[in-house]
């Protein structure tokens, strides 16, 4: 290709994606926007270095800017979860969990997780990063109907198989996890309690989920852009400094080298933002997602834990099944402007990966765009008209994007 072609491609590529995304309505569970003014500080000088090491104790010069921000950036954040120890190095959710599984175990050793078919995500397998450490994963127990582990199920699974680790927290995330019980069963077997919250740092930040560390976690990892609005990466968070240290040692120097800086200062900004404003938004997230399932329910879709109020998180799952399946219902609700994934729900077998029954949905983008509960009732309609109806998506869109229109402006953020 020509060099010049191949520019122009790439340039025309993005402010597609950018446009096209403007007029979505998105409802990845897993994706959110940084504020004007945490990508305003995301874009500088400081993606183009390195800061190898601890502040102040770096093996490069050059750093004396990034090591106050990153000094600030970790003050904060121990504020605002309460955290004794924070690593902010992590780069990713599952550099978190992989950083756990080289501190905190060692190939052959045995861990308890959640099955990707029941909501776990793939660090927790085999087949993903605790597979890459040569663990063996034994799936706990979950109760399909409630959306919720079997604790009892798990204690006994922890007596028998005597785990390092004992992990809680999911890609489907519908309800609290009883991290006390799981801490006691923990402890007698000699275990490690972590909790990975990836997909309700957010939650947690505004007080509207539970608070993991309180409760009895050793180590919470996660990420830091799904409902917590930060720029993509990771965090480590504990209150147990010897299984800290152990867990920041096989960061660095084993995991990551440079940190990737530029996202530091975006990260201050993101926690600034939930520390003024986080339990607003994360009462509203909760709220919008509650609203959307009961809009949906009543709207004719089969969605999960119905007697349960439908979710204490950002998410919901539906069932699309008896209309189509989770994967063309994606595909549909994509051609009508609507972004949401297929996905495993809880008891299917994990071979239907690819063609599952259901959709997962979250509502926290759409809510910093500052939707509320009527919003999540047109949303619905729209979802309704597209997998129950199954109506032209050209039409559906129309209407998608004229609700979009409507909502352009990042709320619950900080200006310069």
């Amino acid at each position: 290709m020509d060099l010049d072609v191949a520019k122009d491609l790439i340039v025309d590529l993005t402010n597609e994606n950018n446009s096209w995304r403007e007029s979505t309505i998105n409802l990845i569970a897993s994706e959110n926007v940084m504020s004007p003014l945490a990508e305003s500080v995301y874009f500088s000088d400081f993606m183009h270095r390195y800061a190898e090491g601890d502040p102040f104790k770096r093996f490069y010069r050059g750093t004396k800017y990034i090591d106050k921000i990153e000094t600030l950036t970790t003050d904060l954040l121990k504020g605002l979860f309460g955290a004794q120890f924070v690593d902010v190095r992590v780069l990713s959710g599952t550099m978190a969990n992989l950083a756990v599984y080289f501190g905190l175990a060692s190939p052959g050793d045995t861990m308890l997780a959640n099955g990707t078919s029941d909501g776990g995500h793939i660090s927790h397998t085999e087949i993903g990063a605790a597979g890459c450490r040569g663990l063996k994963v034994y799936q706990y127990p979950f109760k399909t109907k409630e959306c919720e582990i079997d604790m009892h199920e798990l204690k006994k699974l922890a007596e028998k198989h005597k785990p390092k680790i004992i992990l809680l927290g999911n890609s489907l995330y519908l309800f609290p996890a009883n991290v006390k019980y799981a801490k006691e069963v923990a402890d007698k077997v000699g275990a490690t309690l972590v909790y990975d919250a990836a997909h309700v740092l957010g939650l947690i930040a505004g007080k509207q989920f539970q608070d993991p560390l309180k409760e009895g976690a050793d180590i919470i990892t996660t990420s830091t852009h799904k409902t917590f609005p930060g720029p993509q990466g990771g965090l480590i968070l504990s209150n147990n400094e010897e299984k800290f240290k152990l867990v920041k040692r096989a960061l660095f120097p084993g995991l990551v080298c440079n940190h990737h800086l530029h996202r530091l200062p975006a990260l201050a900004i993101a926690s600034l933002e939930m520390i003024k404003y986080g339990e607003e938004y994360a009462k509203q997230t909760v709220k919008n997602a509650q609203a959307l399932g009961k809009a949906c329910y009543e709207g004719g879709l089969d969605v999960l834990a119905a007697d349960k109020g439908f979710t204490k998180s950002h998410q919901i799952a539906i069932d699309t099944s008896t209309k189509m399946s989770g994967s063309e219902a994606a595909i549909a609700c994509e051609k009508a402007g609507i972004v949401l994934n297929k996905n495993l729900l809880p008891g299917e077998p994990g071979k239907n990966v690819f063609k599952p029954k259901g959709i997962r949905i979250g509502v926290q983008e759409m809510t910093r765009y500052g939707m509320i509960e009527g919003d999540m009732e047109l949303i619905a309609s729209l979802l309704h008209r597209v997998i129950v109806k199954k109506e032209n998506t050209k039409r559906v869109g129309e209407d998608a994007r004229e609700l979009r229109s409507k909502f352009t402006e990042v709320k619950y953020s900080m200006e310069r």
